[in-house]
């Protein structure tokens, strides 16, 4: 990202590209990027918020399986500090609780064919592995509509570090 905050005055005035960078490291669909950065300028952060939603809701699966392609599995290696940001309560678990979301993560890959996506923030492993396991009772629409769900909560928390304190 350019900067640690940007505020909504610094992000309305990045150029297209730049832009479309620190949108895609919040979520990594580059249609989604270009559509929230081609709408600026934005008046208010509920604005950027809302219209992030909006262009979210509207993304063919095949985008939205792009922006899986972004997250780390729960419990995994995370190389994005975001990620890392997110998932800090899961590192700390102990190896119990972490290989049962291994497993728990395979299983369900299996089962949907995509990683298991959550917003982790603030959230224990142990947590995660109860909303993972329950979320395996899902059938494939189902856990679709979730997973966009959860995409929105992590993209508004992203959205919202990289703008930084309400000005």
């Amino acid at each position: 990202m350019l900067h640690e905050w940007i505020g909504l005055d610094g992000f309305n005035r990045l150029s297209d590209r730049q832009a479309m960078h620190a949108l895609f490291e919040c979520c990594s669909s580059s249609i989604w990027a270009r559509r929230v950065a081609g709408s600026r300028p934005f008046d208010t952060r509920d604005q950027l918020l809302d219209r992030a939603d909006r262009v979210l809701a509207e993304l063919p699966e095949s985008e939205i399986d792009e922006a899986l392609d972004g997250h780390p599995r729960i419990g995994g290696k995370a190389d994005n500090p975001s990620s890392q940001r997110e998932q800090a309560a899961v590192q700390s678990a102990g190896s119990d609780v972490l290989d049962a979301l291994a497993e728990a993560n395979r299983k369900y890959e299996e089962q949907f064919g995509h990683v298991y996506l959550v917003c982790a923030t603030g959230r224990s492993a142990p947590e995660l592995l109860a909303i993972l396991e329950e979320r395996l009772g899902n059938d494939p629409e189902t856990e679709r509509r979730v997973l966009r769900v959860e995409l929105a909560k992590i993209n508004r928390i992203r959205l919202n570090r990289m703008l930084g304190p309400e000005e």
